[in-house]
């Protein structure tokens, strides 16, 4: 099992940032900082513009902190519209507000067109250097200002990984970290492979038992179907594909994007409608299950009731002409060329499925040839074990001022931490959230447990920073 990891976390960039409602009131001066291609080679003395994006409207030169975006895979702009937790307490903090794009996202390309055609430009893709390129950021706003305001760092998916391992890595630059949707445990020996699989099938079986089960007896029906020209035929024409599967290759497309779909559906479980190549209502896992009622009917009528509740996430105004299946072609116009080359470095992150336990079909995690597919494809071998040497596994007890927050509808949320470690890193469970809603801005569907969240973040940032200037006036006298 290869593909799966490479692809479902980049999907999450794409699943947050087409659900956006651009917010008029949401602006900034977008900037441009010459850094180095490699902070760590002094061989290397050739430099790029990395883009981020500052909104002071309400910052305090006395007192007022930096809230800082560790950008993801992906443009930048997209992270600003959707972090609207940051913007909602931004005036109440007396906050500036950066977002800092990562490096090979965005506009932000080391080697312009040039930065994913080998192994030579795409070499500097790494989470280090994407955060020495923050500090590079965070020092060159301290210069123009001539404050060094304190910094707590914002992130979530990925970017949450990142800004738990920029405060565990440079804690005299940042003074705390929001870690929302963080697996930073999702890697080889930390966390079974099956696990994500598994809460999606949770998720599903909480709207209905009956939805889990419908579907992890579809499989062996399509395979059915798919093994002739005339079932193959049906297929197409009762799912209404933009292609006709022709084979049996076709076949396992068609089933990989069903696949994506139920995990895609659990991610973006969110409270009130949003946007994922089409719309989907509130609580769209709720809505996908009403029509997945029952498993115990004829193979026929049980692909009708799977294909009525998909189309919830493919089709739920009934405008689409016709459902294309090819997971290449259902990006939105984003590009997993960046992800895809750091999945085949450093973030390797086992995932399997079993079919007893999930909903899935059987897939073993095969560590061989998933690095034979990066070899092949990029000339690029991944190290499993890379980000455990560098950040610490689950060894992470002598840091401090993080919080990691994770939603119990989230799949990544068992590659997360889960449990208190100590009096100063703070784990905070959301029952009712899906991936980093609580990052997202306040919402009146919002639930309680993500509204109570957000009210601890905020306590926990009074904390940190009345301890930061109670220490800096100390340290003056």
């Amino acid at each position: 099992m290869g593909g799966k990891s490479l692809v479902f976390f980049c999907v999450i960039t794409i699943v947050w940032a087409a659900s956006t409602v651009f917010a008029e009131d949401y602006t900034y001066e977008t900037k441009y900082l010459d850094v180095p291609v490699s902070h760590f080679d002094f061989s290397k003395n050739a430099t790029f513009k990395l883009r981020y994006l500052v909104n002071d409207t309400f910052w305090s030169r006395r007192k007022g902190p930096i809230f800082f975006y560790t950008g993801n895979e992906g443009d930048i702009e997209l992270f600003a519209r959707n972090t609207g937790f940051m913007w909602d307490i931004a005036a109440e903090f007396r906050a500036m507000l950066v977002f800092a794009e990562h490096r090979y996202y965005g506009k932000s390309m080391p080697f312009g067109d040039n930065s994913f055609s080998s192994p030579e430009y795409s070499g500097y893709l790494t989470s280090t250097e994407a955060m020495a390129d923050f500090v590079d950021v965070i020092y060159q706003i301290w210069g123009e200002t001539k404050v060094n305001s304190p910094v707590i760092a914002f992130g979530g998916s990925y970017g949450g990984m990142l800004s738990a391992w920029i405060r565990m890595k440079y804690p005299a630059v940042i003074l705390g970290s929001l870690a929302s949707s963080a697996p930073i445990w999702q890697f080889e020996g930390m966390t079974p492979c099956s696990t994500a699989f598994k809460i999606v099938t949770d998720v599903f079986s909480m709207a209905d038992k009956e939805c889990s089960a419908t579907i992890r007896k579809a499989w062996s029906i399509i395979d059915k179907q798919g093994q002739s020209e005339d079932g193959r035929r049906l297929l197409s024409k009762s799912w209404n594909l933009c292609k006709e599967l022709n084979n049996t290759k076709d076949v396992e497309t068609f089933k990989a994007y069903i696949n994506e779909a139920c995990f895609d559906l659990a991610m973006i479980n969110y409270p009130y409608p949003t946007n994922f190549l089409a719309p989907v209502p509130a609580w769209p896992v709720k809505a996908v299950c009403s029509y997945m009622n029952d498993s115990s009917v004829p193979d026929l009528e049980l692909l009708d009731k799977l294909f009525r509740g998909i189309s919830v996430y493919s089709n739920y105004t009934g405008q689409t002409k016709c459902l294309d299946v090819d997971l290449d072609d259902n990006t939105a116009g984003l590009s997993y060329s960046g992800w895809d080359i750091q999945s085949c470095t450093e973030m390797v992150m086992p995932m399997c499925a079993d079919g007893v336990n999930d909903m899935f079909e059987p897939d073993e995690w095969n560590l061989q040839n998933y690095s034979d597919t990066c070899v092949n494809k990029y000339k690029l071998k991944p190290d499993p074990r890379i980000i455990e040497k560098l950040y610490g596994g689950k060894n992470i007890n002598d840091h401090k001022n993080i919080i990691f927050s994770n939603g119990l509808l989230d799949p990544w949320s068992g590659g997360g931490v889960m449990k208190d470690i100590s009096s100063s890193i703070f784990t905070v469970i959301i029952p009712e959230s899906a991936h980093h809603l609580d990052l997202r801005a306040a919402d009146p569907a919002d639930p309680d447990s993500v509204k109570q969240a957000r009210k601890h973040y905020k306590k926990i940032f009074r904390a940190w920073l009345e301890e930061h200037y109670r220490t800096s006036a100390q340290r003056t006298k």
